[in-house]
C-alpha cells in the first residue's frame, strides 16, 4: 500500500531532514523554517504528520526527540514523482517527456541518466 501524498513543503522538509538527520525540530525550524518564514509550531506540525503519515521516525535521546526519514530521500522523490504522474497526469508520462524536451537547461549527466532509463525500459519490454 502506498504512503499518503505530500505536499511541496513537505517534500523539502524531507529532503532537508535527510540531509540533516538525525535533527530535533529545533534544529529543522532554525535550519529550515526560519528562512521560509515558518514558526517552530508549524514545523513541529509538519514533522508530526510526515511522521503520521510514515515519512519520518523519531527516537528519544537525551530526553529530546530526533527525527529521521523512514526511507532514503531518493524513494519519497519517486513516491511524490509516481503520485504526480498518477494523479496529475491521469497515470501517462507523455505530457511530462514532451516537456523535458522543451527544456533547454538538460545537463550531460541527466541527458546520460534519461538514455539509461530508456534502455532499462526497452529491455524490460523484450523481457516480457
Amino acid at each position: 500500500m502506498s504512503k499518503p501524498s505530500i505536499g511541496d513543503q513537505e517534500l523539502a522538509l524531507l529532503n532537508y531532514l535527510a540531509e540533516h538527520e538525525p535533527a530535533s525540530v529545533g534544529e529543522v525550524a532554525a535550519g529550515f523554517g526560519e528562512s521560509r518564514g515558518l514558526a517552530r509550531s508549524t514545523v513541529l506540525t509538519m514533522m508530526e504528520r510526515l511522521r503520521s503519515k510514515g515519512y519520518l521516525k523519531r527516537k528519544q535521546a537525551d530526553g529530546l526527540f530526533r527525527y529521521s526519514t523512514s526511507a532514503g530521500p531518493g524513494e519519497v522523490m519517486r513516491q511524490a514523482v509516481g503520485q504526480f504522474v498518477e494523479k496529475t497526469l491521469s497515470g501517462s508520462v507523455s505530457p511530462f517527456v514532451a516537456w523535458m524536451s522543451e527544456k533547454a537547461e538538460v545537463s550531460d549527466n541527466e541527458l546520460a541518466q534519461l538514455e539509461a532509463l530508456v534502455s532499462q525500459l526497452q529491455s524490460r519490454r523484450k523481457e516480457g
